[in-house]
């Protein structure tokens, strides 16, 4: 049943508001948001949701911003999985094969919420299933095509309505920082652009404004988003480049909840029943060892 025309304008209107409070967060500096004691007392990080509702609802429990006025919470990837529309039957892809309305985009309007009510210390970073939906840029899993069952959701949701919901998520998106630096020299971006003393990198994306050219596919930030080269040795490159001594990403999956792949990388993955976050103090400084022992799994 398509939603009530209030909730389709007050949805928009959210949209909007989290974009503002995007563009106008004092703490970011270009694209990376930067934390240190002025700002707050910690960092709860968290990586990959994928429409995962019940590991949201217990990381927000967890971070309690209401409780813990001092303390930032980043999040990133909620689009693309977990629960279906229960009359997902009337869709179907271009060879006639059914499939199911995503509702990850009910979890996306969360995320604009938090970003609204908490304009200075909740950050959603940009990943590759939101560039994704930005781009309209095809992602299949299990031989289902992840953007269409999005666009079904939005549909499904609100009907006629749903293209200008989904052009004021696109625009929220897009204003959407691609990084955090906290003090102590950590540096919590999606992931790690690949081979980068092969291929080098256009560190100034973190700086200026980006224009649509940055986010072509196989520019930079869709490798930023898209990389998945763990090495040591590319790790070693990438944190001297942004000038970090601990990165932290999402985007692989584990099944543990988070892995530790080298002396600089930590990995951590929220949308499994191992779901793993991390909170971080923003003094003192913390070794990379310091902060994989924080690591916290949510079962």
């Amino acid at each position: 049943m398509v939603t009530q025309p209030a909730v389709t304008e007050q949805t928009i209107a959210t949209y909007r508001q989290a974009e503002n409070a995007n563009r106008r967060t004092s703490s970011r500096r270009g694209n990376v948001i930067t934390l240190g004691p002025e700002e707050g007392s910690d960092v709860m990080i968290t990586a990959d949701l994928h429409g995962n509702r019940i590991n949201f609802d217990r990381l927000m429990a967890i971070a309690d911003l209401d409780g813990h006025p001092g303390r930032h919470l980043v999040m990133q990837e909620v689009c693309h999985g977990g629960p279906r529309y229960p009359c997902a039957e009337q869709y179907s892809d271009p060879t006639g094969a059914p499939f199911g309305a995503c509702m990850s985009h009910l979890l996306l309007e969360d995320i604009a919420r938090l970003k609204a009510e908490f304009p200075t210390r909740f950050h959603f970073l940009l990943s590759n299933h939101e560039w994704a939906e930005m781009r309209d840029f095809p992602i299949t899993k299990s031989n289902k095509l992840l953007n269409l069952m999005f666009r079904s959701g939005l549909q499904e949701m609100y009907g006629e309505s749903a293209e200008r919901v989904r052009t004021a998520s696109v625009e929220f998106l897009i204003s959407c920082p691609l990084a955090v630096r906290i003090a102590g020299g950590i540096f919590v971006c999606h992931s790690a652009p690949e081979r980068i003393r092969d291929l080098g990198f256009d560190n100034d994306i973190w700086n200026r404004p980006l224009s649509e050219a940055d986010f072509a596919p196989h520019g930079d930030v869709f490798r930023l988003l898209w990389g998945r080269d763990f090495t040591a040795e590319n790790a070693a490159a990438f944190a001297s480049l942004v000038q970090a001594q601990v990165l932290v990403h999402g985007h692989e999956p584990c099944s543990a909840g988070f892995a530790v792949p080298n002396e600089f990388q930590l990995i951590l993955d929220c949308c499994g029943q191992n779901g793993s976050y991390v909170v971080v103090p923003t003094h003192p400084c913390l070794t990379h060892s310091e902060i994989v022992d924080l690591v916290r799994q949510l079962g």
